[in-house]
């Protein structure tokens, strides 16, 4: 029954990752709710690895590009550091924060519920009224609105805050146009997901054992495949459509839990 719960998640994270509606949060809500728990506790960031590197796959062409182009290219030089600059706050509020944000954040779901609840009315006021875009292009997002896209991105470690969401908040307030704001966050997941990846590894390393290992495999595989359909058909929808059904989704998800924990779900 856990490989088939794990199935389930992996497939949630895949679907949940990169748009604004937090995967831990509905990981660790869903765990909460059908009793699934890694003895580890690390299985809704590990399987997160999955979902980069099905990003880092249909971006590779793109990112190869930049790479080799680093000693020639301004421009290349310019996005690189963007990124980095971007990745820095998390960086630093991660190493600290650690292990507050898993054994605190990480056991509270009324607080997941919350956050769903709270990021979902901030991103639709956001979507409706952010100031008139100047920026339209991923590539060249300057420093000083990469740092503030940054800083947002910070509010994620309070599960149900999401990622992606704190960061298209952050760069929609910096005036950038909602496309490049999904396509930027997408660049900025790479560092940021396998950082904490790699971290919580090097944390939680002695905890692990074979069981985890073979549940991390499925929700990998799981997350991996979807990842690849949804990314495809994100920065199409946004564009079009904007994040307003992210929100519902996000204060249907948080309501509905509210309701079921205060039923002693």
């Amino acid at each position: 029954m856990d490989y088939l719960i794990a199935l389930l998640l992996g497939f949630v994270e895949g679907l949940t990752e990169y748009i604004p509606v937090s995967s831990t949060g509905h990981l660790l809500l869903l765990s909460h709710f059908l009793g699934f728990e890694s003895p580890s506790n690390t299985f809704a960031v590990l399987i997160q690895l999955g979902a980069v590197l099905a990003l880092l796959s249909l971006y590779f062409n793109k990112l190869w590009n930049v790479l080799i182009t680093l000693p020639t290219s301004a421009e290349s030089r310019g996005f690189a550091i963007s990124i980095l600059v971007a990745f820095f706050p998390a960086l630093v509020i991660g190493v600290l924060a650690h292990d507050y944000i898993k054994s605190v954040l990480f056991e509270s779901p009324r607080l997941i519920c919350i956050s769903l609840i709270v990021g979902g009315i901030v991103l639709w006021l956001v979507d409706k009224y952010a100031p008139t875009p100047d920026k339209s292009d991923a590539f060249r997002i300057d420093f000083k609105t990469s740092l503030i896209i940054g800083v947002f991105q910070c509010l994620a470690m309070i599960p149900g805050m999401s990622r992606s969401g704190s960061t298209l908040i952050g760069a929609m307030l910096c005036r950038v146009e909602k496309k490049a704001a999904a396509e930027f966050s997408f660049f900025l997941a790479m560092p940021t997901m396998l950082g904490a990846f790699t971290y919580d590894v090097y944390k939680t390393h002695n905890q692990m054992n074979f069981n985890d290992m073979g549940l991390v495999a499925v929700g990998f595989i799981a997350a991996f495949v979807t990842a690849l359909i949804v990314v495809k058909a994100v920065l199409n929808f946004v564009a079009k459509n904007g994040y307003g059904i992210f929100a519902l989704w996000r204060i249907v998800v948080g309501g509905v839990g509210l309701v079921l924990l205060s039923l002693g779900h």
